[in-house]
């Protein structure tokens, strides 16, 4: 993939958004296409190696260290489908499920919720897809475009460190977490809090540029300006996302924190569509699920995708938080 300056390429986008908003999924994902898929980003789900149910989390909370470092040492972690989560709280899911309502919860953005049996379920992640899902898709976005040499995808700009700015902090800060007995590492940490958030001496400091993952040219280069989302746009061949390994090829990986000891990372494209226009794929940031509009073979399709969990979506469809009128 390689940036583009011509955000004119997304165009189109503009006449097929609702603006302003109007709360379904054409606020972020283009009208016209004949049908839509929701590709849900998957959950996690903690268990007992012993096979013991777990406590509720406020239990959890109010156990001694050494009691709670002894259940921590048994815990396995592995991914939890919505169809899984579903079967476990004894509720329904369906193409407009929502995860507190699947999870029962009782409030909006509780991220961790106990099953009957004794599971602590956390909420899948939002605005970003998995990279091996993200391959999976590829490989089937590529069999319903005459263009797939010519795709653009969009990087909405808010991402923590994604873009470089001028100013007295820079974009992110880096702390390690060790032993808080290493006196020279607490040292170390001291001094780089004390350097991001010095407020007295910052009020002196003048501006100067400050890095993000992306360069400088590219950072304060055009932007796609859709409602309420400016995007950076990138230009190449859809079948280099069809690899699981695809990150470490894009120009948008994140360098600076592999330089400090972080894994190879990339995020998923906000925006994802080929020059003929025949699908358009989002990562909305506050969306658990990722929308995929186009033909009616491609969603049917797309739900069939091994690994892949995904439903087809009905136009105009809602997916804000009370959105659930069957988990009630």
């Amino acid at each position: 993939m390689e940036w583009t300056a011509d955000v004119s390429v997304g165009d189109w986008l503009h006449d097929r958004l609702d603006d302003p908003w109007a709360g379904t999924i054409h606020d972020v994902v283009p009208r016209g296409f004949e049908a839509y898929a929701r590709v849900l980003h998957p959950a996690s789900v903690q268990s007992r190696a012993s096979g013991d149910p777990l406590p509720p989390f406020d239990e959890w909370f109010a156990m001694g260290w050494e009691r709670s470092q002894r259940l921590t040492a048994d815990l396995v972690t592995d991914l939890a489908t919505w169809a899984d989560t579903a079967a476990a709280f004894g509720t329904t899911l369906h193409p407009l499920a929502q995860w507190d309502s699947i999870v029962r919860s009782p409030e909006f953005g509780s991220n961790q919720m106990t099953s009957p049996d004794g599971r602590w379920f956390a909420a899948p992640g939002t605005g970003d897809l998995d990279p091996h899902l993200l391959a999976a898709l590829a490989r089937e976005l590529m069999r319903h475009t005459s263009t797939p040499d010519d795709v653009t995808a969009g990087l909405w700009e808010g991402r923590g460190g994604l873009v470089g700015h001028t100013g007295r902090r820079p974009s992110r800060a880096f702390f390690q977490i060790g032993d808080p007995d290493d006196a020279t590492l607490a040292r170390h940490n001291r001094m780089l809090g004390s350097s991001f958030a010095d407020r007295f001496n910052s009020v002196f400091r003048k501006p100067s540029w400050q890095e993000g993952i992306l360069s400088r040219e590219i950072s304060e280069g055009p932007r796609l300006r859709l409602p309420e989302r400016p995007f950076i746009l990138f230009r190449g061949a859809l079948e280099e996302f069809a690899d699981d390994d695809w990150e470490l090829r894009m120009p948008w990986r994140d360098l600076p924190a592999e330089a400090e000891g972080a894994s190879p990372e990339a995020q998923s494209p906000s925006l994802l569509w080929p020059a003929d226009r025949a699908w358009a794929m989002v990562s909305e940031v506050d969306f658990d699920s990722t929308i995929v509009g186009g033909s009616r073979e491609l969603v049917a399709a797309i739900c069939r995708i091994p690994d892949v969990e995904a439903l087809p979506l009905p136009d105009d469809a809602r997916l804000y938080w009370g959105a659930d009128e069957v988990n009630r």
